[in-house]
């Protein structure tokens, strides 16, 4: 056993190899795969889809927030990985009875960086890491950025709508993109955003994502209804993911800028996306 202590500043004793790991947060089952441990991970929930196919194999305990406790249970892992975020306390606490469960909390892109590293640490696979950590950060250094910093509000949710707000990844990673976030002033980290509240705010974008709603082409003409002077996009919100797609980011987000000729693109950093 060895002292671990995480995101959460909790100081937890965990098995120096783990053999039997369930994790509970998509992003977290994903790098783990990138890392090679796969042959570790013994349970994952049903939003657990990457890599697609591999996953497949491994047991669902659940969704991120109704954990089977029972299913971990019988699944007697040595480790449990989740996130501050995607789980409840409640089911960190209930989980914590039947093996260490460390938490992570990522809300800035350096906080993404820290949980491939301590991915690694947990798992006993540092010098992959280290590496997925390098091609992390290549990407995101060679990020295209919009000129002129335009206004977005990035959708997650309908009925009610809803868009990310402050202290998220995904509103770090609309900054890196050179965007403002129309919705960083208001209260709560996915505020509920109404017609009237959206004809306020006036975005130059509204970004709308394919999950966790599932936001699609028919959608467009539903926020044409409310304002003429955003422009709808719809995005891959899978590519906003923390850890191991961040590998993939700069490539997605050069193809959506060019692919959409509203965007306007500051040149230098297309060029510099490898």
């Amino acid at each position: 056993m060895k002292l671990f202590r995480d995101h959460l500043d909790r100081e937890l004793q965990i098995p120096t190899f783990p053999q039997r790991i369930v994790s509970i947060c998509p992003a977290i089952t994903e790098t783990l795969f990138a890392l090679n441990v796969q042959d570790q991970v013994v349970g994952r929930t049903k939003y657990c889809i990457f890599p697609k196919h591999q996953v497949e194999a491994l047991p669902s305990v659940g969704g991120t927030k109704d954990v089977s406790i029972e299913k971990v249970r019988a699944l007697k892992p040595d480790l449990i990985l989740a996130e501050k975020e995607e789980n409840t306390k409640e089911t960190v606490e209930l989980l914590s009875e039947i093996a260490p469960v460390v938490v992570f909390e990522v809300q800035t892109i350096e906080d993404s960086y820290r949980l491939i590293r301590d991915l690694g640490a947990v798992s006993g696979a540092q010098p992959a890491a280290t590496k997925l950590e390098q091609e992390a950060r290549m990407s995101f250094d060679s990020l295209p950025k919009v000129s002129g910093q335009p206004s977005v509000l990035y959708m997650i949710w309908r009925k009610p709508y809803m868009a990310v707000g402050d202290t998220t990844y995904i509103q770090a990673t609309l900054k890196a993109l050179g965007f403002q976030n129309a919705a960083k002033p208001l209260d709560g980290r996915y505020p509920e955003i109404t017609p009237e509240l959206l004809e306020e705010l006036k975005p130059d974008y509204l970004l709308l994502a394919s999950e966790p709603f599932p936001f699609a082409e028919k959608h467009k003409q539903e926020f044409a209804e409310f304002t003429s002077t955003s422009k709808p996009v719809l995005v891959d919100g899978e590519m906003f993911w923390y850890g191991a797609k961040m590998t993939e980011a700069a490539h997605y987000f050069k193809k959506l800028f060019e692919n959409n000729e509203s965007f306007i693109i500051d040149n230098d950093t297309v060029k510099k996306v490898r």
